[in-house]
């Protein structure tokens, strides 16, 4: 089980690589690092003649993803992940339970430890499995979609 998800994509180019790369450029402000600011274009980021490392320009939820692609001639590809700061939230969001099941331990002793265990398994596999993954996934999509709108692209899938 991976703690956090990823989406590896490969695409093939509709136009030709110039284009797509002078039309990613021009919707992408250029920022070295990767934090949500208001602007204008649909992404920000890094876009050079065959790598871009871009999180979408929406603010509140565009930068929980960052794509990293790489292009060749006629295809490319482009990986989905969380971006770092939000992997250290969410470490600490997994602590939670593992916390509650210790203060519990110390605080009321004769409980039965095995319950709060398995309690405290199943609510680290729900947030897994239903928040992050389903938040991923949503936010994912809706940055493959920017993508592949703003490079003209169709997905090899």
């Amino acid at each position: 089980m991976k703690i956090f998800p990823e989406i590896s994509r490969q695409f093939r180019l509709i136009d030709t690589k110039e284009r797509s790369i002078n039309r990613l450029n021009r919707r992408t402000e250029y920022s070295k690092r990767l934090y949500s600011q208001y602007t204008d274009k649909s992404f920000r980021g890094e876009v050079n003649s065959t790598h871009f490392k871009l999180i979408s320009a929406s603010i509140g939820r565009g930068a929980f993803c960052v794509l990293t692609g790489n292009l060749k001639e006629k295809e490319g590809s482009v990986k989905v992940k969380i971006h770092q700061f939000f992997k250290y939230a969410l470490y600490l969001f997994y602590t939670l339970p593992i916390v509650g099941f210790f203060v519990e331990l110390l605080l009321v002793p004769e409980n039965n430890w095995l319950i709060l265990f398995l309690v405290a398994i199943g609510q680290i596999l729900f947030i897994r499995y239903l928040f992050i993954a389903l938040t991923f996934r949503l936010l994912a999509r809706e940055s493959l979609h920017r993508l592949r709108d703003t490079l003209d692209i169709e997905f090899i899938d």
